[in-house]
């Protein structure tokens, strides 16, 4: 018999996240994740997708994989520090580090990964760690595991991230003070200060960490945030995935060779879990040779970024300060977001509801991603659509 304990706290939260319209329902998609996706046998526009770029579904990709698959097989075997490691993980890693600009790479599993790892292998009990109080959930994670003094600081507010790093600093508490933030902001598409935050760092001599997983492939000629304002020499962590842009899976830590050297024999995410398999690296591999030679596709993605999110502020839809093609449409209350989203998936747009704990209550948003692989009848056809529901719910 299942506990009673249990099953009382199951229900009872369940219901009350369902009445309040946080339960988040999954939709299975029996299709690829491209522009264009099929659900319950309904074809949709697909703007909720983190795949930039299209790479996700692009042949070339397909083709390395099946390739690495048949040289060394469905799986890596084991943990990289044992016999996981395969000479495509050092490929990879070696392009990346000159993608990246940086001396040294170090392969993760996920994104995720990566932050649960570089924080916690560097920053402990007696550290304080500064960070954007709009950061992924993964570097909150990896903070709490750190067991550093964690101490928020206003979003992006670099008067504050001031005063909290003098603060810091003067007390005389601290052996290390390490500042985090996001590259570009997954919610709202804003990207970080960083040459402010780098001015601050150096004054008070914090270690820099900045996670780029939606800035890489997207901004500087896609080598992401920290190469866009020129600061590769300036900035100790850089994070990065390899499932939005480069359309895989799995994350990567670039930075100089002792961090590197460090991170994989104190990194626990490292030492103790399967390396990514040989498929997912091939086709990685195959990405950043794209990216690395071509700038087309991250010249479509920003031209249909801009031409949704004009096309949305110009039917009156809040879509807050984004800088990037990540395009919120914020409608606030967290019930009439769901619907909103729930009737645009009617009439034949895929744009998800993000509610709390995603974003903060009260600001309740459909978040628009459009890739590099929507056409413009695509993006017209949605617009028609917005157009056409948010006058339904009175949100525009």
């Amino acid at each position: 018999m299942p506990s009673k304990v249990l099953e009382s706290f199951l229900k009872e939260n369940l219901a009350d996240l369902k009445g309040k319209g946080l339960y988040n329902v999954i939709d299975p998609l029996q299709s690829s994740n491209g522009p264009v996706i099929k659900i319950a046998g309904k074809e949709l526009i697909n703007l909720s997708s983190n795949n930039y770029l299209g790479l996700a579904t692009d042949e070339r990709l397909k083709e390395a994989a099946i390739e690495a698959i048949k040289k060394y097989g469905v799986g890596a075997g084991a943990v990289r520090t044992i016999n996981g490691t395969l000479e495509l993980h050092l490929k990879l890693e070696e392009k990346l580090a000159e993608f990246k600009h940086t001396e040294a790479v170090i392969a993760y599993q996920s994104g995720f990964n990566c932050n649960m790892a570089a924080i916690s292998a560097v920053m402990d009990k007696e550290d304080a760690i500064l960070s954007d109080e709009l950061n992924h959930a993964s570097i909150i994670d990896g903070c709490r595991l750190s067991r550093s003094k964690i101490i928020p600081y206003k979003h992006s507010d670099m008067e504050d991230l001031r005063a909290r790093a003098k603060e810091a600093k003067d007390s005389g508490l601290y052996k290390k003070i390490m500042v985090i933030t996001d590259g570009v902001f997954s919610m709202d598409g804003d990207i970080a200060k960083l040459p402010e935050i780098a001015q601050i760092a150096e004054e008070f001599d914090l270690i820099t960490y900045v996670d780029d997983a939606h800035g890489s492939g997207v901004l500087g000629n896609g080598a992401g945030t920290v190469k866009h304002f020129g600061l590769s020499e300036k900035i100790d962590f850089q994070i990065g995935t390899l499932s939005k842009a480069i359309g895989v899976v799995g994350g990567y830590v670039a930075g100089r060779q002792e961090l590197i050297d460090w991170l994989k024999v104190r990194s626990r995410p490292f030492l103790f879990s399967t390396s990514l398999t040989p498929g997912d690296v091939g086709a990685c591999i195959k990405a950043i040779d794209i990216l690395m030679n071509s700038s087309e596709l991250q010249n479509r993605l920003w031209e249909n970024g801009n031409y949704l999110k004009n096309g949305l502020k110009s039917l009156g839809f809040n879509i807050g300060q984004s800088e990037t093609p990540i395009t919120p449409c914020i409608i606030g209350d967290e019930v009439q977001t769901q619907q909103f989203s729930k009737r645009l998936y009617e009439e034949g747009v895929y744009a998800k509801a993000i509610v709390f704990p995603t974003v903060a209550k009260g600001t309740g948003r459909v978040r628009n991603m459009p890739t590099a692989a929507h056409t413009k009848e695509m993006l017209d056809r949605a617009l028609s659509i917005y157009e056409k529901v948010g006058k339904q719910l009175a949100v525009i």
